[in-house]
């Protein structure tokens, strides 16, 4: 065996089909692509979602639901997330800076103290909303609520 004799296994590599090159190839005339119709113009390429002159599915099924632009998200703390952070980082005051520094929000988060949990002992918090519960928590342990 040398490298000049090397061939391809049989059936391995087939021919590649020439279109469009005349009659005599076979593939001449319509050059596979049949005759009249989208599909056999030259820069045929159908849209997203086309079903051939079907309604198409994202037009059949009706819109619903509603966006309002006018909300406001808010980051929701809890009081026995506050308390944990109290217990690792023996912090004294809560505000969006050291929940920032700690990783529970992000920069631009809005705060929302919720009431899920109680307190041990007394805490000043401040955020942009509390819960009516979370507001009574904090104030039942004589803690002080004050809203950005």
């Amino acid at each position: 065996m040398n490298l000049n004799n090397l061939t391809p296994a049989k059936g391995s590599v087939k021919s590649v089909k020439r279109i469009a090159r005349g009659q005599g190839s076979g593939h001449g005339g319509t050059s596979t692509r049949g005759h009249k119709g989208a599909k056999s113009r030259s820069g045929y390429s159908s849209k997203i979602g086309f079903e051939g002159g079907q309604m198409p599915l994202q037009r059949r099924v009706p819109k619903f639901g509603f966006k309002n632009i006018n909300r406001v998200e808010y980051k929701a703390i809890n009081l026995d997330i506050i308390q944990s952070l109290i217990d690792r980082k023996n912090v004294t005051e809560i505000n969006p800076e050291v929940l920032r520094d700690n990783g529970l929000i992000s920069r631009n988060d809005l705060v929302k103290i919720l009431g899920r949990g109680e307190l041990k002992g007394k805490i000043n918090v401040t955020a942009h909303k509390f819960s009516i519960t979370a507001k009574s928590g904090i104030e039942s342990q004589g803690g002080v609520c004050s809203e950005i």
